[in-house]
């Protein structure tokens, strides 16, 4: 996880951390499960908690799922 993220993880809602990190623990096992969307013109993908989406970054060569953001599904996408 990024520092970024880790930020942003413990700003979220205590019911909301819970469904983001089992979430989080399911992608170290499966990177691309079901409802995972691929971000048009990027390399990372998104899964949706709730109104919460984390967007992430597979890293083939370590077998690494690297979370890059966690946010509110209306600023997740702004840079």
């Amino acid at each position: 996880m990024l520092p970024a993220a880790a930020r942003e993880y413990r700003k979220l809602p205590e019911s909301t951390k819970e469904r983001v990190r089992s979430t989080i623990d399911a992608l170290a096992v499966d990177p691309r499960p079901r409802g995972a969307t691929k971000l048009a013109g990027r390399d990372d993908f998104r899964v949706r908690v709730g109104d919460y989406r984390v967007v992430y970054a597979v890293d083939e060569a370590r077998d690494a799922v690297i979370v890059a953001r966690i946010a509110h599904r209306r600023e997740v996408y702004r840079r």
